[in-house]
């Protein structure tokens, strides 16, 4: 459904300060055949490899620019096939464990991929056919060397930044220079990191618009509400570039969502997942209705408010937990929770579903959250005391699985304070005590506005201060409930809730003009 305040305007002038306005001629370069499958994006790098290997080492370079990670392992390990001392596809290999913007990686995994070259850093080295591979390499055993995970990361940036500096002109060394700087934001994004590696991924897509990478890490560096806007050439131009690489049509949502561009969030999830299922009926396997892309999915439905499609979707994935993995419960119980806040939940349909999360103790802690949400909704006082307890004692464990499995982000880190103070505050208001109730509401705002900004759904279900403009409009506290609502709808572009707050605390709001 369309909505007035959801259209989204992007002066030209904002495009041109990248230079990314509507001049993309075709760049000549050296690239994949016309016909390559799968089709993934034009890359060229130049390597001592067998000719007969290029193919395959090519593709699974185009591959890992799109993480596609898994297959552009097998892609690597063929040419390696082909020509067994090819040591740039051993490079390749080893990249494809590292998830730089996951901040995870399977550094033993790489090392053996490593030794299997050879077995050591110095015999590797002389195996390189020039001194450019060596320099790659080097670079690579540095990743996966000494030290733990960020001071690696660290010292791979600064060798990718000696290797762009040396080769200018070299698309691949810019593209991973800028992929290497955005591995460095441990802790979250921020602007500084963050539009380096724009600056220089946007250099690359200037110079190489079919680029899979350029496109990509400039997405990446752009997927917030404040540069969105100018992400959106790349956004346009990814799924292009690359339409059998799933990744790729999931990533232009980045931009979209962060925009409040719901039909096109909608679309490219849409197109994503039908990727996926095209691969999965290959193989034999059913339709997928868990996992990221469906969880965007539901969520662009949900502000589309085509709430039968956003059910439809969780009862997929519902089926699938019960019959699948801790992972796809995990999915379900992200899809569940946005499902409720956002549709209402009529019928109490999603609230009655529920899944076996196994050992895991992040899900159980967003499901009590949930519940005690609902209740404060309700104004249930003894349903939030419950739910309330069952998240304080589930909350040690969630925050000692998220340290292990390495979510350091503080986006990640933070998260269950925020939820805590919400429901402490939703549990005051239904005692009757207002005034306290509110004020806890507030500062959870205020934590959440502390986090890094979150690219996607909120990360917070509900956010913090679209709650409070709730709960003060209740309370009769219009103006102050249109500065929460105000500050909702720049934190999260077109989130529908949100503006439809702003709307009618204006209404209610002596003397308010739309400001």
């Amino acid at each position: 459904m369309s909505h007035p305040l959801l259209r989204v305007v992007c002066p030209r002038a904002v495009f041109a300060l990248l230079g990314l306005a509507t001049i993309f001629p075709p760049v000549p370069h050296p690239a994949l055949a016309q016909d390559a499958e799968p089709r993934v994006g034009r890359v060229s790098f130049a390597n001592s490899g067998a000719q007969e290997a290029q193919r395959d080492f090519q593709v699974g370079l185009a591959l890992l620019h799109s993480f596609e990670y898994p297959d552009a392992r097998e892609r690597f390990r063929a040419a390696q096939e082909i020509d067994p001392g090819f040591v740039m596809a051993y490079w390749g290999e080893a990249m494809a464990w590292n998830y730089p913007l996951w901040y995870e990686q399977d550094a033993e995994a790489a090392r053996e991929v490593l030794r299997r070259l050879a077995a050591t850093r110095a015999e590797r080295a002389a195996m390189a056919g020039t001194e450019r591979e060596r320099e790659w390499l080097s670079a690579v055993e540095t990743l996966y060397g000494e030290g733990d995970k960020q001071t690696r990361d660290d010292a791979y940036e600064r060798e990718m930044a000696r290797i762009h500096q040396r080769y200018p002109d070299d698309p691949e060394a810019g593209a991973f220079h800028a992929l290497a700087i955005l591995g460095t934001a441990h802790e979250g994004r921020d602007h500084a990191t963050y539009m380096r590696a724009a600056a220089i991924a946007g250099e690359v897509f200037r110079s190489h618009p079919e680029h899979p990478g350029a496109a990509h890490y400039l997405i990446h560096s752009f997927d917030d509400p404040v540069h969105a806007p100018l992400g959106l050439p790349a956004a346009r131009t990814y799924s292009q570039i690359a339409p059998d690489a799933d990744h790729a049509q999931h990533m232009t949502s980045h931009i979209f969502l962060a925009l409040g561009m719901w039909e096109d969030v909608v679309r490219a999830n849409e197109t994503a997942d039908g990727v996926v299922d095209r691969g999965r009926a290959a193989e034999g396997r059913e339709p997928s209705f868990c996992g990221h892309y469906n969880e965007w999915l539901l969520y662009g439905y949900l502000m589309e408010d085509r709430s039968e499609d956003a059910y439809s979707l969780l009862d997929g994935c519902h089926a699938s937990a019960e019959a699948g993995s801790e992972f796809l419960a995990e999915s379900f119980s992200e899809m569940r929770s946005r499902y409720v806040i956002d549709s209402g939940d009529p019928g109490n349909r999603a609230l009655a579903l529920r899944a076996d999360y196994g050992e895991r103790a992040g899900p159980p802690l967003r499901d009590a959250w949930l519940a005690g949400y609902v209740a404060g909704r309700r104004s249930d006082a003894a349903g939030i005391r419950q739910a309330l307890a069952e998240f304080r004692r589930l909350r040690p464990a969630a925050e000692r699985e998220m340290e292990q499995e390495g979510l350091t982000d503080l986006t990640y880190a933070n998260r269950p304070a925020v939820l805590e103070k919400q429901l402490d505050g939703l549990l005051q208001i239904a005692e009757g005590d207002i005034e306290a109730g509110i004020e806890r509401i507030v500062e959870a705002a205020a934590d959440e506005a502390g986090l890094p900004f979150a690219y996607g759904p909120p990360a917070i279900d509900k956010p913090s201060h679209e709650l409070l403009g709730e709960l003060l409009l209740e309370a009769g506290r219009a103006a102050e409930a249109e500065a929460a609502f105000r500050t909702a709808v720049e934190r999260t572009p077109g989130r529908v809730p949100a503006v439809r707050g702003l709307e009618s605390a204006r209404a209610a709001t002596p003397g308010s003009r739309g400001r």
